[in-house]
């Protein structure tokens, strides 16, 4: 079925858009902390607030089935601005710790209305090259997501209050122009409100092991995403010749994940999605294992290493999507992707907070071999019989 060639560009520039808002907050944690007298600790619950309200909103999402009850297009325009508008909110003078996390957890409630809903709408434009198109959609969400870590890497360094006033603005030009894409000609309308509909998916065996094996997935990537800046200032201080420019190489090492996801995205309608996934999973559980021996090597080594870790971390994402998006029912799609995000997302909140808790107790050295747990699980599960 034929559909306009600038369909999926203007998915993609949307989600772009839209994502910047994922990690604002980290991107200016230090003039956050500064300005408001947070602790040191507050880099892993802000970023565990907007996960914890992803989670809830996902959720919310999911059981109410929105997605595929109502247009995912104009739900994705109304949750794009009013993330932005509760991402705006951390310039405000009297916020306090609650206050922050309130905003941050408000930004990522509605976050769940851009992301699985994005690709709910890549999945009703393209059932046949799924996973090279949601290869392209991932690919915006790494982009968006590195962005803000971007804008403070620059040498004049930008306020922290326009860093915030930036992602708040082009998430709010990328819902306008979400409202330009209609319904997708693959979409099947969920007639009914049935609360228990987004259990049912879970009844498919092949869905179980692609939904598994993105939970082991997810157990990794958030946390390797919001201790990036940790891993460089360890070796920084480890090596105090060696000057990095911190905000730069977190754009680049999560940034450059998104040209993976496109990598990837293509390679699987040459190999299979799922071959393709498990090479990447297997490769970044790797990167867990050998991570300990990393801030004893040369800074070009370092670097590299940590940019090769970023790119098979995240490049077998939009291929789990793809398997469960296939694996689900068509008039359930939304609602798969939604629950299936919902609760890959609950495990980055127990992943972070547990990396978050042993940099107290555990030398800083061994933290990373912790997130190798996830991928061993999501092989094992994906390679499951029958699944």
């Amino acid at each position: 079925m034929k559909h306009p060639k600038w369909v999926l560009p203007i998915i993609v520039i949307s989600q772009f858009l839209c994502t910047s808002l994922w990690f604002a907050g980290n991107a200016v944690i230090d003039d956050l902390t500064h300005v408001f007298s947070l602790s040191e600790s507050a880099i892993g619950h802000l970023t565990s607030a907007v996960q914890f309200g992803f989670i809830c909103g996902t959720f919310i999402f999911a059981l109410l089935a929105i997605a595929d009850r109502f247009s995912p297009s104009r739900i994705f325009f109304i949750s794009a601005i009013l993330a932005s508008t509760f991402n705006f909110a951390l310039i405000y003078e009297q916020n306090t710790l609650v206050s922050l996390l309130s905003f941050r957890f408000l930004t990522g409630f509605f976050l769940a209305g851009i992301y699985p809903v994005g690709m709910k709408i890549a999945s009703d434009y393209y059932e046949k090259g799924l996973g090279k198109s949601l290869g392209f959609l991932v690919g915006a969400l790494v982009l968006g997501t590195a962005f803000p870590h971007f804008l403070q890497g620059f040498s004049i360094q930008l306020s922290w209050s326009t860093v915030l006033l930036s992602t708040s603005t082009i998430a709010v030009l990328g819902g306008f122009f979400m409202l330009f894409v209609k319904d997708g000609p693959f979409r099947k309308k969920h007639p009914n409100l049935e609360l228990s509909s987004f259990l049912h998916v879970f009844r498919r065996k092949k869905f179980r092991g692609a939904a598994f094996g993105y939970f082991g997935h997810m157990w990794e990537l958030y946390a390797f995403w919001t201790f990036v800046p940790l891993l460089l200032s360890t070796y920084q201080k480890l090596h105090p010749t060696i000057l990095l420019n911190i905000s730069l190489w977190s754009f680049l090492i999560i940034g450059l994940g998104g040209f993976a996801c496109v990598l990837s995205g293509y390679l699987s309608s040459l190999f299979g999605a799922k071959k393709i996934a498990s090479i990447s999973l297997t490769l970044s559980c790797c990167c867990c294992l050998v991570s300990p021996l990393l801030f004893y090597t040369n800074p070009y080594l370092f670097l590299a290493f940590l940019i090769f870790w970023g790119l098979v971390v995240i490049a077998d994402s939009p291929l789990f999507s793809a398997l469960v998006a296939k694996n689900a029912p068509s008039e359930n799609r939304g609602t798969a992707l939604t629950i299936v995000n919902c609760l890959g997302f609950a495990i980055t909140i127990i992943s972070i907070q547990l990396i978050n808790f042993l940099t107290t107790i555990l030398d800083i050295h061994l933290l990373f071999m912790v997130l190798a747990f996830g991928p061993i699980l999501g092989l094992l599960h994906l390679y499951k019989k029958n699944s």
